[in-house]
């Protein structure tokens, strides 16, 4: 059996671009491992390495040193396909500007994973139905984004997250473009997903956000200045 420690492993990490002739140290030495069924918050001003490390974290990027080790998979030697793959199998997405395609319903839309990932027709619906179902829109399934709130849109986004079951829910400032009392409620699902065993990790620049998390990590020019856990 796995140890929980080696679920997410990342090792001296460091992340440098280059502007003109300038080098710049979006992330530069970062140390993080995270256990299964964590919810974790990442902080941090713009500029701070917030966003390059979700990239990371979400095999949307590669670091150009360090290691990462992603339940068992040496992350950071994959090429763009192998990437591609541990994307659609270990990762579930959430964003601020939910992503969704406007001309299609929910169920559709909750669906997409489930097509790239070549699962037969009868299943992926199945899975898209119930992964709508647990976050409250089961009467909404054959709506289309223009016919739902914004905090319903970002259900389904979140049902879209999860319906390949995935290992981590990554979400990247999930409330932005949402109101406080809408914000207030998808926190609580996060909340609810975590109590059921998913491990979450939400990027964020808010305090009351953050709040949420069981263990708030901060980065400042490319550095983890502090990690805390309640």
């Amino acid at each position: 059996m796995r140890e929980a420690r080696e679920f997410l492993s990342i090792r001296d990490i460091r992340k440098i671009y280059r502007v003109g002739n300038e080098e710049v140290r979006a992330l530069d030495g970062v140390d993080l491992v995270v256990s299964r069924g964590e919810y974790l918050a990442i902080m941090g001003a713009s500029g701070s390495g917030k966003s390059t490390l979700m990239n990371l974290l979400g095999c949307l990027d590669t670091p150009t040193s360090g290691s990462y080790r992603l339940n068992g998979v040496a992350v950071e030697g994959l090429n763009d396909e192998e990437l591609a793959a541990i994307r659609n199998e270990e990762i579930g997405f959430v964003f601020q500007t939910f992503n969704l395609l406007a001309r299609t319903t929910a169920l559709r839309n909750v669906e997409l994973p489930l097509i790239y990932g070549g699962v037969g027709r009868t299943e992926r619906r199945g899975k898209a139905e119930r992964a709508l179902e647990r976050v409250g829109l089961a009467d909404r399934m054959k709506h289309r984004p223009n016919e739902l709130s914004g905090g319903q849109r970002q259900r389904v986004a979140i049902a879209r997250a999860l319906v390949n079951e995935p290992s981590i829910l990554l979400a990247d400032e999930p409330t932005g473009n949402l109101d406080s009392t809408t914000s207030a409620e998808i926190m609580e699902l996060f909340d609810a997903l975590n109590d059921a065993g998913n491990t979450v990790i939400v990027v964020t620049h808010e305090d009351d956000i953050a709040a949420h998390a069981h263990r708030v990590v901060t980065l400042c020019d490319g550095k983890i200045v502090s990690d805390v856990g309640k």
